[in-house]
């Protein structure tokens, strides 16, 4: 199962999200600290969950780094947390 797969499998199981991205931006990090040769590395997750509602940022992260300890000890070197509202809107602002 790739990273990916398995980061995904553990949010949905841990938070049964509403909007699950879980998305590997290893390349942007070409031969910097922590990437190495075949990605998965460098992860982004944007999350909507009722799990993480009403929660300060710092207790939403951490809630979403204790489900993936054993990812981030032994592979994953950064991630990056997203918590959206749970109603959405899920796309990215674009630039005007």
């Amino acid at each position: 199962m790739s990273m990916t797969d398995t980061i995904t499998d553990k949010l949905t199981r841990a938070f049964m999200p509403t909007h699950l991205e879980v998305i590997d931006e290893s390349q942007q990090h070409h031969g910097h600290s922590g990437w190495r040769e075949g990605g998965e590395t460098h992860f982004r997750v944007r999350i909507a969950t009722r799990h993480l509602e009403g929660k300060s940022r710092v207790a939403q992260h951490r809630a979403v780094m204790e489900t993936l300890d054993a990812e981030l000890k032994a592979s994953v070197h950064a991630l990056a947390i997203e918590v959206l509202p749970v109603d959405g809107p899920f796309e990215l602002p674009t630039a005007v």
